[in-house]
């Protein structure tokens, strides 16, 4: 095992609490406010945390985490060192502090890193517990990146693909798209156009085909089976739709592969 995972829980404070490394952190730290308010001072300079708040510290970093009288502050934490984190971390800039969604899938990886700590048998289970932490990571980063103003589309353009991408092979309005982004559908419709080249209609079929070829190459399913489960209602539209984008019927292409 190439990581080592010092400690990793949930706190929640309703009192005053103060801890601090003036000499340096000992270890990386990844901090992730989900309740109420706190304040950190990270390298000298002093924050207050909201919730979707991150925090990234590595070793040798000056922090302190105060939270005040009548605050009331949660959040997921977890404390690691090891050569693929160094690796990790050494390959792109990580802010000490970044504002990111509360996805549930990334918090259910965090609790599943904690739960398996817990277990009395938790040397058994290293290798699970590394590949958990290193879907963490990646999913932090990729969350961070989405984020900060460098990134390749608008944040909420960003979060508009993620949604077509989490729901593409269910059944969703273009209403819902705009609501997850916070915009009105106009403004959603013109933004992701502007951004993407092409419409939100577009990019979900885009996502469903890919996700039918998929279905066609590596299972048994019919064509009937596929053109639902993949989002596309009925097999006539699902026919329409497959043979304008690659020239060919369902059918032909299938027995082609």
């Amino acid at each position: 095992m190439t990581t080592n995972i010092l400690f990793c829980g949930y706190s929640y404070h309703t009192k005053g609490y103060h801890s601090q490394y003036k000499a340096g952190y000992p270890s990386y730290l990844f901090r992730l406010q989900t309740e109420g308010i706190c304040e950190v001072v990270v390298k000298g300079t002093k924050i207050k945390l909201q919730k979707g708040d991150l925090l990234l510290i590595k070793p040798g970093d000056h922090y302190e985490l105060l939270v005040l009288d009548g605050q009331i502050s949660g959040d997921y934490h977890i404390g690691c060192e090891g050569t693929w984190l160094d690796e990790w971390w050494n390959r792109s800039d990580k802010p000490p502090i970044s504002h990111i969604d509360l996805d549930e899938k990334l918090l259910v990886l965090w609790r599943q890193i904690m739960m398996e700590k817990r277990r009395p048998d938790s040397n058994q289970n290293e290798e699970l517990t590394e590949y958990l932490f290193r879907a963490l990571c990646l999913t932090l980063e990729r969350a961070v990146s989405e984020t900060v103003p460098s990134y390749h589309y608008p944040y909420p353009v960003t979060r508009m693909m993620r949604y077509i991408e989490e729901h593409a092979t269910t059944v969703f309005k273009v209403e819902d798209v705009a609501k997850h982004a916070g915009l009105s559908v106009s403004r959603s419709v013109h933004l992701f156009k502007s951004a993407v080249g092409k419409t939100i209609m577009e990019y979900t079929q885009e996502i469903r085909l890919a996700a039918a070829l998929e279905r066609m190459k590596y299972t048994t399913h019919t064509l009937e089976q596929i053109a639902e489960d993949c989002g596309f209602g009925t097999y006539p539209y699902f026919h329409r739709v497959f043979k304008k984008k690659y020239g060919v019927a369902p059918g032909m292409y299938r027995r082609m592969e």
